[in-house]
């Protein structure tokens, strides 16, 4: 699917233009200091961010995904349709499950907003797992 495969973050760091990276390092350590806990790995090329299971992602627009590129950097919720998402700020598009964020400077993020949605990830995937737990000792 993709033309080329990165070692590691650091390589697709220093492969991206100068405006994506700033945004995408300013992503990256929001969720690594909102959700210290969290363990992050390279998947399909971008920084993937897991708890019990994938909570979130970054998806820099320059590393393609087959052909197609874009501007900017996507900032995706996996558990974007249970979040409380009053304002409509991150787009549904037509998906089911994860909700985006594409942002084309730093100026965009709304860090506070992005930090309660991470919470709110964490809550859910936390609360997932749970239940899931319970269902295997009930049955």
């Amino acid at each position: 699917m993709q033309p080329y495969k990165f070692r590691d973050i650091d390589e697709m760091l220093d492969s991206l233009p100068k405006e994506e990276r700033k945004i995408t390092e300013f992503l990256r350590a929001l969720v690594l200091d909102t959700l210290p806990q969290v363990k992050e790995k390279l998947s399909f090329n971008v920084p993937f961010y897991f708890l019990r299971k994938n909570v979130c992602h970054i998806w820099p627009g320059s590393v393609s995904w087959g052909k197609k590129t874009y501007e900017g950097v996507s900032f995706g919720f996996a558990y974007g349709s249970l979040l409380l998402d009053e304002t409509d700020y991150l787009d549904k598009g037509t998906r089911k499950q994860i909700y985006t964020k594409k942002f084309l400077s730093l100026s965009e993020i709304d860090a506070p907003l992005l930090k309660s949605y991470l919470f709110e990830s964490a809550l859910i995937d936390e609360e997932a797992y749970q239940n899931k737990k319970l269902k295997n000792i009930v049955c």
